[in-house]
C-alpha cells in the first residue's frame, strides 16, 4: 500500500501541485471573508447583548447546516466552481472569529477605558489603541480555529468542480482506491498542519510578548 501511495506521488506530483494550490487558493479566500465580516459583526455584537445573540445566533444556526448542503443549495444561485465553495466554507469558518472578537472585546477591562479617556483619547483612538489589542489574542485565536476548519473541510468543494485535493479522494472513493484515499488524507492533513503552524509563526510576530515566558 505504501508503495503504492509512492508511486501515485511520484507519477502524479505536477498534478497534486495544482490541486494543493486551488485548495490552498479556497481556504484563504474563504478565511479572508471571515475574517472581515467575524471581525466587524463580532465588534457590532460586543456594542450589546441583544445584538450578540442575534448575530451570534444567526451564524451558530447557519454552522449546524452540513457544508455539502450549503454547497449544493447554492449551485443554483452561484453555479459551481469557486464562488460557491468559498462562500460555504466562509459560513463555516465566520463562527469562531467572530464569537472570539466578541469576547475578546468584552473582556476588555472598563479600567483600561476609563485611563485612556482620562488622559483624552478619543473614541477611535481607545479602539484602535487600547480596545482592538487587546482582543487581538482572542481574534488570532478564532482565525486559527477558522483556518483549521476551512483547509480540513475544503475538499468538499471538488464535489463541485472547484479543485482542490479532495479531487484524490473522491477519485478514491469512485475506484475504491484505498492509495487514494491515504494520499488524499495524509496531504489534507499536513496542509492543515503547515497553515495552523506558519498563522501560529505570524501570531509570535505580531504578539512577541505572549511567547516571551515560553
Amino acid at each position: 500500500m505504501i508503495e503504492k501511495c509512492i508511486d501515485y506521488l511520484i507519477t502524479h506530483w505536477h498534478e497534486i501541485l495544482i490541486q494543493v494550490g486551488d485548495h490552498l487558493i479556497i481556504s484563504l479566500a474563504a478565511v479572508a471573508v471571515s475574517v472581515v465580516i467575524g471581525i466587524a459583526g463580532g465588534y457590532y455584537a460586543s456594542t450589546s447583548e441583544r445584538s450578540e445573540r442575534w448575530i451570534t445566533g444567526l451564524f451558530q444556526v447557519l454552522r449546524v447546516i452540513p457544508s455539502l448542503a450549503i454547497l449544493i443549495l447554492l449551485i443554483p444561485v452561484l453555479g459551481t466552481g469557486m464562488k460557491p465553495a468559498v462562500t460555504a466554507l466562509s459560513i463555516l469558518a465566520i463562527p469562531p472569529v467572530l464569537i472570539n472578537t466578541c469576547v475578546g472585546f468584552r473582556e476588555v477591562p472598563d479600567f483600561m477605558i476609563e485611563s485612556a479617556r482620562g488622559m483624552g483619547m478619543t473614541d477611535r483612538e481607545i479602539l484602535l489603541k487600547v480596545r482592538f489589542p487587546l482582543a487581538l489574542p482572542m481574534i488570532l485565536s478564532g482565525i486559527r480555529t477558522g483556518l483549521a476548519e476551512a483547509v480540513a473541510s475544503a475538499t468538499l468543494a471538488a464535489k463541485i468542480g472547484a479543485g482542490g485535493l479532495g479531487e484524490i479522494i473522491f477519485t478514491g472513493l469512485g475506484l475504491n482506491r484505498t492509495d487514494l484515499l491515504l494520499v488524499g488524507g495524509i496531504l489534507v492533513a499536513i496542509l492543515s498542519l503547515v497553515s495552523c503552524g506558519l498563522f501560529d509563526g505570524l501570531c509570535r510576530l505580531l504578539m512577541p510578548y505572549k511567547y516571551l515566558t515560553r
